[in-house]
């Protein structure tokens, strides 16, 4: 079990359902949900200024997303669609389809991993979006589901457990969670403000090796440092 340092905070959108979170080239991309609210933006880290978005169609309700080259990856929640960006213009390209619910999204850097709220990752082929692998996620023998927002960090995958202030560390090979990351108490209980406002958001700088979370209609963004928990 670990416990967390606070490294800085930065201002987050109060208003921003965040589904899924990225940091690439000194940016936050972030994609957030809600049926007419939902987006794709690039945003400013330190002052939390949102430099571009892209609106989703109002019939849609945007999940996690991922960078796969020169393209971001955007899930769906029932909708069953995916979405294809031009990372740097994020200009719609294509979409393509997929089976059951999305919720989050990562890359490995060959593949991208997949979560609908069960206790399985899927495993896509990052050019046809063909489920290639799957793993089961488990801790103790016990099936671990809820998996909701995906970040690859070192060799591990980070995944938000829906509902709860838990970040589960699971190994992309057997699917063994290694580790808990407890955060509860990162954001004072003063600024959740309303029950939907959920720890959701996982994104790393593999460069600088720093670590960002966040949460649905949170107005922080936090850079910790994980600590082992006495």
């Amino acid at each position: 079990m670990y416990g967390f340092e606070i490294v800085h905070v930065y201002p987050h959108d109060p208003a921003a359902f965040s589904q899924g979170l990225v940091f690439a080239d000194g940016f936050l991309y972030e994609g957030t949900g809600q049926y007419g609210q939902s987006s794709l933006r690039q945003v400013d880290l330190e002052s939390g200024k949102v430099l571009k978005y892209v609106p989703l169609p109002r019939d849609l309700f945007g999940e996690g997303i991922a960078i796969s080259g020169n393209q971001i990856i955007q899930l769906t929640w029932q909708n069953r669609i995916g979405l294809i960006y031009d990372k740097e213009s994020l200009k719609p390209q294509s979409t393509f389809r997929y089976k059951g619910e999305g919720w989050g999204l990562t890359s490995d850097g060959q593949r991208l991993v997949m979560s609908d709220g069960s206790a399985t990752l899927r495993f896509l082929d990052p050019k046809t979006f063909r489920v290639v692998d799957t793993v089961a996620v488990r801790s103790r023998g016990a099936p671990v589901d809820q998996l909701n927002e995906l970040e690859y960090v070192e060799g591990e995958i980070y995944a938000n457990v829906w509902g709860s202030d838990r970040i589960a560390r699971i190994s992309p090979q057997n699917g063994e969670v290694l580790g808990w990351i407890d955060l509860g108490g990162l954001l004072k209980p003063a600024e959740r403000v309303n029950v939907d406002a959920v720890l959701n958001g996982i994104a790393y700088d593999p460069q600088a090796k720093r670590l960002f979370v966040t949460g649905k209609l949170w107005p922080k963004l936090f850079e910790i440092r994980i600590v082992p928990k006495g």
